[in-house]
């Protein structure tokens, strides 16, 4: 068995119907499929039961840990020589599998992740927190694009592979609650291993359906930054620290708006916020002509500054209370977001 593919699940039975559906047409068919159920309320056993003819798959039950102890377990049962874990709204093109082989023949690697891309059955939502999650302008490519700001690849869990030796010689995921997918990118990388970016290896991720949810896991993502610079104060880059430049900058225009207008004439009021709109306006055309939608532009501008101010202020907030205030416990903020 060359490839055990490890789908860590809390309360998702419909999403797991369609990734296993995408499992199923897959053109490479030396896989297994390891389901590890994480305390759900709410299990997916019976749709697992459906697809064991057209799949090769097993099921497992567990109490709720988080995601990156789930994907340990599922690991500790799986048989592949290269273990990939998937997050459980992923769907897989046909030829995923085939792209990740070709790429390890090609040029060998211990680790690899591939990017991600929004389905066109996916709401303007859905699209607009896609590109959020992808664009230059916003991430800087550093979820997997082409362009990147950061030179090193880090995969992420909702597209990750890694040779198994490696996996136990690391001992997988820590049991940090968030960020514990780029905490153990770094540990690859510290141990001398070879990490890639494929391309070709992409999957449609359906991310947040809303953008509350949004908000809550990209804030979660800014504290996890700085519990990640606490644990590796060398993974703290210039990219890094855009968010919370651009919170503070968006916070600062806003003061300096009320400030005009109350002294000042309220025409004056709206050039501290140009800049703005100046940066929206490119995310909408350039959101536009990727998904050849003007609505889809327009919930990308809310969706963008959802996404940066949501994970600036999470850094803020982080950054004060553990370098500030000197709290040594790791941060969490909303707990029970781990696969929201």
């Amino acid at each position: 068995m060359k490839y055990s593919l490890i789908i860590p699940v809390y309360n998702r039975p419909d999403e797991v119907d369609e990734l296993l559906q995408s499992l199923s047409m897959q053109t490479r068919r030396d896989f297994e499929v390891v389901v590890v159920e994480d305390g759900s309320s709410v299990p997916c056993e019976d749709v697992v039961r459906r697809y064991e003819k057209h799949v090769n798959v097993r099921y497992f039950s567990k109490e709720n840990e988080g995601p990156g102890q789930t994907r340990n377990y599922g690991a500790a049962h799986a048989r592949g020589e290269y273990l990939i874990v998937l997050d459980s709204d992923c769907v897989l093109p046909p030829g995923y599998l085939q792209a990740v082989d070709d790429e390890l023949r090609r040029e060998p690697a211990d680790a690899f992740g591939g990017p991600d891309r929004a389905h066109e059955s996916f709401t303007p939502v859905q699209k607009a927190i896609s590109y959020s999650m992808t664009s230059f302008f916003t991430t800087g490519g550093i979820r997997g694009g082409k362009k990147q700001m950061d030179k090193k690849f880090y995969p992420r869990s909702f597209n990750m592979g890694i040779r198994r030796s490696l996996y136990e010689e690391l001992g997988g995921f820590s049991r940090m609650r968030f960020g514990e997918d780029i905490d153990f990118s770094i540990r690859i990388y510290k141990s001398g291993a070879r990490c890639r970016l494929f391309p070709e290896a992409w999957v449609w991720h359906k991310r947040r359906t809303d953008m509350r949810k949004f908000f809550k896991q990209v804030h979660n993502s800014g504290i996890a930054r700085i519990n990640l610079y606490k644990r590796h104060p060398e993974s703290l880059k210039l990219v890094h620290l855009l968010p919370m430049v651009f919170t503070l900058g968006v916070a600062s225009m806003l003061l300096l708006a009320l400030l005009t207008l109350i002294f000042c004439h309220w025409q004056y009021a709206l050039v501290p916020l140009i800049p703005f709109a100046l940066y929206g306006l490119l995310v909408c055309v350039d959101s536009a002509l990727q998904y050849k939608s003007l609505w889809i532009g327009l919930l990308s501008i809310r969706a963008s500054y959802t996404q940066l101010i949501g994970y600036g202020t999470g850094f803020i907030r982080a950054w004060w209370l553990r370098c500030v205030c000197g709290r040594n416990e790791e941060l969490q903020a909303f707990k029970d977001n781990f696969y929201e």
